[in-house]
């Protein structure tokens, strides 16, 4: 709240997000029964609408430290940060960083997860950051290596696991509802996995919406075959609209 304090001096905001933060959640057992956790204790609540907002706020005071201290200089090292996950790209001092940021969050009542955080080598090791994975790739032409990131395997599994979930045969609605919404998915996931190196993960995900959008027809229409030859790649991405994730390339005139 003396975070929040320095940027609002509506009394009256202040106190509801105060209310905010001492409010009990309220959940369900496994009865059906409400019960209520939480509230007078640390942190905000997980979904909780003010939550991210709040968490940007006071994470800055850890990024504001880095700054002053000069442990970007120090250390010839950057720190890339999204909400509560970040990561800090040094040459030769990641020991040394890491150990800094430990005492630091402890100073402010924040601890570093010790399952996620580690120390990774970008010339030789991978790392994951925001759905993406970053590390050395070797090119195809001529086996010359290279920095690139490229979709992480959790993401094209999360994502194969909605489209399975979206095309399941109890799925009663029309053909259009159901393509709109799975090709909704596809294009979401597209527009944030559109850098690096995507080719091979767009691979993936196509031959597994084919698989599935020809199931889920095959089993629509009650066919005995595998619907290979009603269903064929051309017809499930041509005429019955289905979404081809293809990497984009700009018009020129």
């Amino acid at each position: 709240m003396q975070c929040v304090a320095r940027r609002i001096v509506d009394r009256r905001v202040l106190h509801l997000i105060k209310m905010w933060l001492e409010a009990a959640i309220a959940e369900r057992d496994q009865k059906g029964n409400w019960r209520y956790t939480g509230g007078h204790g640390k942190g905000t609540p997980q979904g909780g609408v003010i939550s991210p907002l709040l968490a940007n706020l006071y994470m800055n005071r850890f990024l504001k430290y880095w700054r002053l201290q000069g442990k970007g200089e120090q250390w010839r090292a950057h720190i890339v940060a999204y909400a509560d996950d970040f990561v800090i790209l040094s040459r030769g001092y990641a020991v040394e960083a890491r150990g800094w940021t430990q005492a630091v969050m402890s100073r402010i009542g924040l601890t570093l997860n010790e399952q996620k955080t580690s120390i990774r080598d970008a010339r030789t090791q991978e790392f994951d950051f925001l759905g993406y994975t970053f590390g050395r790739r070797y090119s195809m032409r001529n086996a010359r290596s290279y920095m690139a990131a490229r979709p992480s395997k959790k993401s094209i599994q999360r994502l194969t696991g909605t489209v399975y979930d979206l095309l399941r045969p109890h799925e009663k609605g029309s053909w259009p509802e159901v393509r709109e919404r799975l090709n909704a998915q596809l294009r979401g996931w597209q527009r944030y996995f559109s850098h690096g190196t995507i080719a091979r993960a767009y691979q993936i995900v196509n031959n597994y919406v084919e698989k599935r959008v020809r199931h889920f027809l095959r089993q629509r229409c009650q066919h005995s075959t595998r619907g290979t030859r009603r269903f064929p790649s051309q017809l499930i991405f041509g005429e019955l609209g289905v979404r081809r994730l293809a990497r984009r390339t700009a018009c020129t005139s």
